[in-house]
């Protein structure tokens, strides 16, 4: 029997009121195996308002102790590491190791998140003019909220939600309701790390409760990662009720591969940030550029790879792909291999025809492997978020380049090579948020920043880090004087300081 998913608001899970649900279903069987409730206005309405009285008390709280309630759900996620994972393997389909690993990398926030006291420091300066002395500082902004996708539903929450709430603020967040049960968990987490109820709430739904969040005068930033069709209405709707909107969104990331490169290496970089979690990651590498006369000894070494993949169900620990989040993608990322071949490329690796004995009714399909693919075409154009590789064959490395600076995209790139000289150019030059040396999925560090460049972002803040600290947070600048006993006189002129 399907289990009903509804809200977290003010401390406790809570039922739905609209009446609407959406299905939540296992994509290695296709069972339906939840239903999670779809908000109203009202209760978005309901769930800010709380926020909103939470906030006044936690934001005038030390950011010592606010820092302690990061510490300790740092404790908690790693005793419930194995707990939240398995929730996202029955959602989400990725494997058991990756869902961890997904933990693992939301937990490096919320260690960062445990130095909020020093990363909200502010600066002072002393006498900027005669007896004056200035200081600035950050405060919180209020109620914030988070709208975050299904391929991340741990991860993406902590890059926004830690960093939010260790700045001061409330936060509601608007998870994926196709993998609603992990963002559920960890609310209840937050609570049990000792944060005040209604400081960090879900409100699970769809468009009515994107739009209700986008439209709220007490709500004034928004985070949103996903695609880029969403991120872009998400940020013109945001600022044009003049709220900050941060929105990381769609990708098309390419993996250069130099003459000179250790193949076996750059094959292995191919295999896992191509085909790892289905291809539904948005630093995934679709595209490799195979530079030179590298292209057929790589084609060599990677499609023996893609072919002997162990695709099956998640929660099973030899598979190394799982299935895809829903049958209804399932089936979008096969009508892109189709267009694929039908527009002339040639497809290696063919995996539509893949069958699990007992997984009949899973959303699985098999590495998919296309060579001579060009510009023109829309397996190169789109972001497919499939398990869909494709190589472009280049005649030089400034082609190469070129062919990741004129993609639309600019989110993650890689470069494969020995050679300092190209490597130190191609990061030089290459118009793209991250980049990887012999690394092919440059995510960087908590202490760094994520964000991309182009149609990949709309906003000027990336996300997690200091930039996390700089949005989630307002600069006020106080310059002071205290009186003396002599009186100078009224100052009608303004004049330079010194």
């Amino acid at each position: 029997m399907a289990t009903e998913i509804g809200h977290y608001i003010n401390g406790k899970r809570i039922g739905g009121q609209s009446g609407r649900f959406g299905d939540v279903t296992n994509p290695a069987t296709g069972e339906v195996t939840g239903k999670v409730a779809f908000a109203t206005e009202a209760e978005v309405d309901q769930a800010v308002q709380i926020a909103k009285r939470a906030q006044a008390g936690w934001g005038n709280m030390p950011p010592l102790r606010r820092q302690r309630v990061m510490f300790n759900l740092k404790s908690l996620m790693e005793k419930r590491l194995d707990d939240l994972a398995r929730l996202m393997v029955l959602e989400h389909g990725k494997t058991f190791d990756d869902a961890k690993g997904e933990v693992g990398r939301g937990l490096e926030v919320v260690e960062f998140a445990c130095g909020i006291g020093h990363h909200m420091k502010g600066d002072f300066s002393e006498q900027v003019a005669t007896d004056m002395d200035t200081w600035s500082i950050r405060q919180p902004l209020g109620v914030v909220a988070g709208i975050t996708p299904f391929n991340f539903p741990i991860m993406i929450p902590c890059w926004m939600g830690a960093m939010a709430v260790a700045c001061g603020n409330a936060f509601v967040l608007k998870p994926s309701e196709k993998d609603p049960s992990a963002p559920m968990l960890l609310a209840e987490l937050f609570a049990e790390a000792g944060l005040p109820a209604g400081v960090f709430q879900v409100i699970n739904g769809d468009k009515v409760a994107v739009d209700a969040l986008l439209k709220h005068p007490d709500v004034p930033a928004i985070s949103f990662v996903g695609s880029t069709a969403i991120g872009e209405y998400v940020y013109h709707q945001g600022t044009e009720r003049n709220k900050r909107v941060q929105a990381l969104c769609g990708a098309k990331n390419h993996m250069v591969i130099m003459p000179d490169a250790d193949l076996d290496q750059a094959t292995d970089a191919l295999i896992g940030a191509g085909y790892g979690a289905a291809g539904e990651r948005c630093m995934a590498i679709s595209v490799a550029v195979a530079v030179g006369d590298v292209g057929d000894r790589l084609l060599d070494k990677l499609a023996p790879r893609v072919r002997a993949l162990k695709v099956g169900p998640g929660i099973d620990p030899q598979s190394e792909m799982g299935p895809l989040v829903t049958r209804q993608h399932r089936d979008k990322v096969l009508g892109y291999v189709d267009q694929g071949v039908k527009e002339g490329a040639k497809l290696v690796v063919d995996g539509r025809g893949l069958r699990l004995q007992g997984y009949e009714n899973g959303n699985f399909l098999g590495g998919c492997l296309f060579d001579q693919v060009t510009p023109d075409m829309t397996i190169y154009k789109d972001e497919i978020f499939g398990p869909v590789l494709s190589m472009v064959r280049s005649k030089s490395f400034d082609e190469a380049i070129g062919l990741v600076n004129d993609h639309a995209y600019g989110n993650g790139t890689a470069i494969f090579t020995r050679d300092g000289d190209a490597a130190r150019a191609f990061a030089n030059q290459v118009k793209i948020g991250m980049v990887g040396i012999n690394v092919p999925i440059p995510v960087p560090v908590a202490y760094h920043s994520f964000g991309g460049w182009k149609a990949s972002i709309f906003g000027d803040h990336g996300i997690y880090g200091m930039e996390g600290v700089r949005f989630y947070t307002k600069l006020k600048t106080v310059t002071a004087r205290w009186p003396t006993g002599i009186r100078a006189g009224a100052e009608f002129n303004f004049r330079a300081r010194g």
